[in-house]
């Protein structure tokens, strides 16, 4: 079963920026490639960001021109989310997976933006 690791989250006031990495434990063929997901309290988990085989990217109109989404192409295991300009409302837990037919969910990474 492939394990998803992600990291990189922690607390961080409004303004700020955060790097989140996502360790798969093998190599993933996907139809759609990879994406980062979020769930904030009491709220339904969505896809903020999404990456494709090709390299093409899209984000939820929210996190545009804040959010870049990039992969290890090297390696092709490691995703990435740079986030800048955070708000109090993107505190939430972070997930990695494939966008739209996600594989079971790994422990996600805790973003906390406040002051």
């Amino acid at each position: 079963q492939v394990q998803l690791v992600e990291s990189g989250g922690g607390e961080v006031q409004p303004g700020g920026s955060l790097r989140l990495s996502c360790q798969a434990s093998e190599i993933i063929t996907s139809r759609t490639g990879w994406g980062w997901y979020r769930q904030a309290p009491g709220k339904q988990r969505e896809l903020v960001a999404r990456i494709t085989n090709s390299g093409s990217t899209h984000y939820e109109d929210s996190v545009k021109g804040r959010f870049t989404i990039s992969k290890d192409s090297a390696e092709k295991t490691t995703v990435y989310l740079e986030m800048k300009s955070l708000k109090p409302e993107e505190t939430a837990d972070y997930y990695c997976n494939i966008p739209f037919s996600p594989l079971h969910w790994g422990q996600g990474t805790q973003v906390t933006v406040s002051s």
